[in-house]
């Protein structure tokens, strides 16, 4: 793709600021949800542990928006360009938002957060497609994670200021300030997005074809349980600083900048580790989110260590998802677009999970590092999941050696046991 280096650099910046955008809107709820529960849910002062539990549906309503609007997206655009395909989803992203931020029940808000959700998808979908097709060949896992990198900075600047422009303006200026985003990438798209013909011989039926594969649903099923650890503790993020570390609201922000960051740096180590082995990246970071959410649940209440091992869960997390998405984009082979999409589907059923059932766990009077042990579970069975897709891809006679060698190195008995398969 012949591009000149400052439109190359633009249109890179402006897949990322969509991506931006998207994470502005999905994660600034985490830290106005406080807020828009004492707006929206009646009772809420009586019985805020209950009252948070009920408002986490507005972070569970766009995350179900996500996962119907990835593949039904995907399986419509199939035929598109790409480039047509992102002014479309940008247009999507600015009205969805816009109306979330004017909804005046807690019922018409859900509606829009579920709206807001259906283009999520797509758009990170083709935003990677197009990121590797303007970096070269070769660079997969690198186009993965810069499309991505708006998304992770959201968290370290969009999500705070969202979440401070909630505070002092209310929260539904978030959402508007959102939809100004979007407006901004649609501008600068229709401008230097690079013209990618569509093509005509595609069809839903050849794009659904993916979903015969066993190997691409068990990697859908990573993403949807492991992802649900990090959300777990995410979702609530804005009630663990100030009811359990019992600092001011005001810390919200800085703890969200602090996932942000981890997200952040998380995200470019995922890229460059899943372009050299997702294999070695899966096995080796999934314990380590683990153990972070584990020592959330147990120190969580302590302003440093909860600040610290925030970081953790951020970076440990986001090494996965580039990971997780290049190899779903492997295995489905020419249906790219959806492979990509369903990725950012099954993060966000791992979104309405994590938050659901940290929800539950919150109700219930477990307290608000509980979601943490759930979070635990959800990233263990995740592993496990992942596990059992590396060995269907060694096979079975070599399935414990694909394990212990991704992270022991080579034997002498002269097996070659460091993975280099790309998928």
């Amino acid at each position: 793709m012949q591009l000149t280096p400052a439109r190359r650099v633009l249109a890179l910046f402006t897949l990322a600021l969509g991506g931006f955008g998207i994470g502005t809107t999905e994660f600034a709820t985490m830290g106005i949800l406080p807020l828009a529960a004492t707006d929206l849910v009646p009772g809420f002062e009586a019985d805020p542990a209950g009252g948070i539990a009920h408002a986490g549906w507005i972070i569970s309503a766009y995350a179900l928006g996500v996962v119907v609007g990835a593949p039904l997206v995907s399986v419509w655009a199939a035929r598109m360009s790409q480039r047509t395909l992102v002014l479309l989803l940008a247009v999507g992203f600015t009205v969805a938002n816009l109306a979330s931020g004017l909804m005046p029940s807690f019922e018409l808000t859900i509606l829009a957060r579920f709206v807001a959700g259906l283009p999520h998808g797509a758009y990170f979908g083709v935003a990677s497609l197009l990121a590797a097709r303007i970096m070269g060949p070769g660079r997969q896992g690198a186009g993965v994670a810069l499309a991505l990198s708006g998304l992770t900075i959201a968290n370290i600047i969009g999500v705070p200021l969202g979440t401070w422009l909630g505070q002092v303006a209310g929260w539904r200026w978030t959402y508007v300030a959102v939809a100004v985003i979007f407006l901004v990438t649609l501008a600068l798209a229709w401008f230097v997005l690079p013209h990618v013909p569509g093509d005509p011989t595609r069809s839903a039926k050849r794009e659904l074809r993916a979903f015969r594969s066993p190997r691409l649903w068990l990697m859908i099923a990573v993403g949807c349980i492991g992802f649900g650890g990090f959300f777990a503790v995410y979702s609530y993020a804005a009630e663990t600083v100030t009811r359990v570390a019992e600092l001011p609201p005001s810390a919200i922000a800085w703890l969200l900048a602090t996932i942000g960051i981890g997200m952040t740096v998380g995200n470019i180590i995922g890229g460059w580790a899943a372009d050299r082995s997702m294999r070695r990246t899966i096995i080796i970071t999934f314990p380590l989110l683990i153990a972070s959410l584990a020592l959330f649940a147990l120190f969580g209440w302590q302003p440093v260590a909860m600040f610290v091992l925030a970081f953790m869960i951020g970076a440990t997390g986001s090494v996965l998802n580039p990971t997780i998405q290049a190899r779903i984009m492997c295995i489905a082979g020419d249906a790219e677009l959806l492979g990509a999409a369903t990725n950012h589907a099954a993060f966000n059923v791992g979104n309405a999970l994590g938050a659901a059932l940290g929800g539950a766990v919150i109700a219930a009077g477990l307290g608000y590092l509980a979601p943490a042990w759930i979070g635990v579970a959800l990233a263990g069975a995740g592993f496990l999941l992942a596990l059992w897709s590396l060995a269907i891809d060694r096979g079975p006679d070599t399935a414990a050696h694909s394990v212990i060698a991704t992270v022991l190195g080579p034997t002498t008995a002269g097996i070659e046991v460091i993975d280099r398969e790309r998928s």
